[in-house]
């Protein structure tokens, strides 16, 4: 049986892959994997082994006015052709995206060729790129309840797959790893894979607050560390963690996140109380506002808007949170343990044996 995966842009589109590709690995699937030329996706998944990596031309696909709309479609259509050309040449037996504009062409070269297609969106409400995918999909598998909605009768809530391997850590090795003691709570500060500018700010800006109370690991984005705060007491900054990250998700008893919904379903999991600051909608399509509010509507988080962030409010939301944090927990231990990767493996099992039987 023979699979071929999709999705790419930013990370987000990619890591639910790396949770998927293990079990797939261990059923015998012959995996292979489309995605754009320059994309993190091919950082990603480049380095997985029994993977196939496989590069087409893509266009991003804009909702604002840039000189690249005139000549993004022509990408996109000679992405399609190479898309359509690859599938017909590896005869999948299914198809499943992640969204991003590189699954774009994927799915279209798919539907060219009658091979099924299954879509996963992690947040609230799909992005561009899904919704193109749609009506060439058999599903369109949800991370969020509310998602099931929009999508209709191709809606199917399955939750957001999970690393298995960052359930796994272990919280003395965090604490040995990055120089902390046992004796005071860790705040892990997430800023995603390149950072957040506004968030590094805030963080150093109270750090003489922050490091009274907490000791502070902070995730600032490749080309963020700051050499001003190098050494300082009760601090430690990273640029990115990639093994190591189940070890400090395991040392933390708070953490700062923004809400793509990758991470804030990873927190759930892990059941860590965290403070939310969201990408405002000028800034994105506003999907992390809408996270955010599913997340505080449910009790698992506080959520902290950026045009409210200041060192001072952080220091006062974080204090909180801690505070709060028997409540955060409790809300989230109510919530039923996440069976998502077993549930999108049974649509994959199921249409792809019904294109094999077809």
């Amino acid at each position: 049986m023979r699979i071929v995966l999709t999705g790419g842009g930013t990370a987000g589109h990619v890591t639910p892959h790396l949770a998927l590709i293990p079990p797939l690995q261990r059923e015998g699937w012959d995996i292979h994997y489309i995605g754009s030329e320059t994309g993190i996706e091919r950082e990603l998944i480049g380095k997985v082994e029994g993977v196939t990596y496989h590069a087409v031309k893509t266009g991003k696909l804009r909702r604002y006015r840039d000189v690249k709309n005139l000549s993004d479609p022509f990408r996109v259509a000679a992405g399609v052709g190479q898309a359509t050309h690859l599938i017909h040449t590896l005869k999948p037996n299914v198809v499943f995206s992640k969204g991003g504009y590189v699954a774009v062409p994927v799915v279209y070269g798919a539907a060219f060729n009658r091979v099924p297609v299954l879509i996963h969106e992690s947040d609230m409400t799909s992005g561009l790129a899904n919704r193109l995918s749609l009506p060439f999909a058999k599903v369109l598998m949800c991370t969020f309840p509310e998602t099931v909605k929009e999508a209709g009768k191709k809606g199917l809530y399955v939750g957001a797959p999970i690393r298995k391997e960052l359930l796994a850590g272990d919280r003395e090795r965090g604490l040995k790893l990055f120089g902390f003691t046992s004796n005071r709570p860790v705040l892990l500060v997430v800023g995603g894979s390149l950072g957040a500018q506004a968030i590094n700010r805030a963080v150093r800006g109270a750090l003489d607050d922050l490091t009274r109370c907490f000791q502070v690991l902070h995730i600032c984005g490749k080309g963020n560390i700051d050499a001003n705060y190098e050494g300082r007491r009760g601090y430690v900054q990273m640029q990115y963690l990639d093994e190591e990250m189940a070890d400090a998700y395991a040392c933390a008893d708070v953490i700062i996140t923004r809400a793509g919904s990758n991470t804030i379903c990873e927190i759930l999991a892990l059941r860590k109380p965290s403070l939310l600051i969201p990408y405002p909608n000028t800034a994105s399509r506003g999907d992390q506002e809408i996270n955010a509010a599913s997340f505080l509507r449910r009790g698992f988080s506080r959520v902290l808007e950026q045009s409210d962030l200041t060192p001072a409010t952080l220091v006062e939301r974080v204090v909180e949170v801690y505070r709060d944090r028997g409540e955060l927990i409790d809300s989230m231990n109510r919530e039923p343990v996440s069976r998502s990767i077993d549930r999108i493996l049974e649509q994959i099992h199921k249409y792809a044996k019904a294109d094999k039987q077809g």
